[in-house]
């Protein structure tokens, strides 16, 4: 009886609560309020697909961000890596590679990217902000030089028709996506690869005295991130239909992993928890566009929501 008792004050405590269903009710909170303010674009057929479209790329980059922040560090290279690797593929397709090898390569750059962000913090014991921002820097950098500041157009029409393509209504893109999130999912509940990340986000050093190869773990980690760019790059290629020189998508993933549940102090977080975040970014955005607000107030609403998110999160963990 008594036990019982202990599991309903544990059910009803904001710290639970919050775990559990915060974003969830944030995501319904928004539909609502989108329903209500714009009911003509919100029932329409089309504002499924496109919320998922548009989400597509946010969740790419945000599981790869969370891998980052799980080990209590941050990739804020994430948004150039997206930039150069997508600028690549688009230069690679326009001088005739085949669209699936330029893919490939561009993914494979992408996890070189990753690599090398996890080797300098390995090899420089600086915290990844400071490398992850030097390389952020380096990355745009690069992309600028070979695109000669421009975008980059004119691939195969074939490329952007298979990337923008929809299977029984859903885009082919938020399949991607959620092939991703499962495969991700999966690492990080089944393997002992995700278990050991867990535990070096939660206390580096005791997850050394464990046996755990720190070193080893970090640059799988930013791999990861890298590799997550590196087809959010594909993605963002097929849909927009050009290779642009510069994006700014490392606000929204951090953004996308803090609002999913992420802990910035580490150890703590979902991959579902990333994929509703990222939603939720989405819809935020297609909101501020049908409402006719510009998108500089968009990185003002996506400022708040970091800070207020972050502060939340220091919130519950001290309450906990």
């Amino acid at each position: 009886m008594s036990q019982s008792k202990t599991l309903k004050k544990e059910k009803l405590t904001f710290n639970t609560i919050w775990q559990r269903y915060g974003t969830f009710g944030i995501l319904i909170i928004l539909l609502a309020i989108l329903a209500i303010l714009k009911p003509t674009y919100f029932f329409s057929s089309s504002t499924a697909p496109q919320i998922l479209a548009q989400s597509s790329v946010n969740i790419l980059i945000a599981m790869g961000e969370f891998f980052a922040i799980l080990i209590a560090g941050i990739d804020l290279s994430v948004g150039s890596v997206v930039a150069l690797t997508g600028m690549c593929m688009a230069k690679l397709m326009v001088a005739g590679v085949n669209p699936i090898v330029a893919v490939l390569l561009g993914i494979l750059l992408g996890a070189f990217l990753g690599f090398l962000n996890g080797l300098l913090v390995n090899v420089t014991g600086l915290h990844p902000f400071i490398i992850t921002l030097g390389t952020q820097a380096i990355y745009r950098g690069v992309t600028l030089i070979i695109s000669n500041s421009s975008a980059v157009y004119g691939f195969p029409a074939s490329f952007t028709r298979v990337i923008s393509k929809s299977v029984i209504g859903i885009p082919l893109v938020a399949i991607i996506a959620v092939i991703v999130a499962l495969i991700l999912a999966y690492l990080t509940k089944k393997t002992k690869l995700g278990r050991n990340i867990y535990a070096l986000g939660g206390n580096k050093e005791s997850a050394w005295y464990s046996g755990i190869n720190v070193n080893l773990h970090t640059l799988i980690v930013f791999i990861i991130s890298g590799i997550c760019a590196g087809i959010a790059g594909v993605v963002l290629l097929g849909r927009v239909g050009s290779a642009e020189p510069a994006t700014g998508f490392e606000t929204y993933a951090i953004a996308a992993s803090i609002i999913g549940g992420t802990s910035f102090f580490g150890g703590k977080g979902k991959i579902f928890g990333v994929v509703m975040g990222g939603l939720i970014i989405g819809v935020i955005n297609f909101g501020m566009n049908i409402l006719s607000l510009s998108s500089t107030l968009q990185q003002v609403v996506m400022g708040a929501l970091i800070i207020g998110s972050v502060a939340l999160d220091r919130f519950v963990a001290n309450k906990k």
